[in-house]
């Protein structure tokens, strides 16, 4: 029965480690409220765009897009020197950019609707 008293001994100390209470401790302070130090909730950490400025981005790139391929169009229609297949794949290319905007613009309208349902 040797075995079992040495593991009676070293059960406290896996169930429960002694540095594992401190840590706790001391985060209980900022956990119940109590001043502790917390990021700003309403700015986005140092270094990275926020949610608004890649939103603006993606839109401008978009229009940018469209404006590239009704150049292209309008460039094809004039007579001037360029060749159908590009004024196709600038075609494409704002189409398939567009699509991918409404479908973003989609999943954060049915984000936004889920948020909005939600009970509290």
């Amino acid at each position: 029965m040797a075995g079992i008293s040495s593991f009676n001994k070293v059960l406290p100390g896996v169930i429960e480690p002694p540095g594992r209470r401190v840590v706790l401790e001391e985060m209980a302070p900022t956990a119940i409220g109590a001043p502790g130090i917390q990021p700003p909730l309403n700015q986005p950490p140092t270094g990275q765009p926020s949610f608004g400025d890649l939103l603006t981005n993606a839109i401008n790139s978009v229009n940018q897009a469209q404006l590239d391929s009704a150049q292209a169009q309008q460039a094809l229609l004039n007579g001037e020197p360029i060749e159908l297949h590009d004024v196709m794949i600038k075609l494409e290319e704002a189409g398939l950019t567009m699509d991918l905007m409404l479908e973003i613009r989609n999943k954060l309208l049915n984000g936004y609707n889920e948020l909005i349902h939600m009970p509290m």
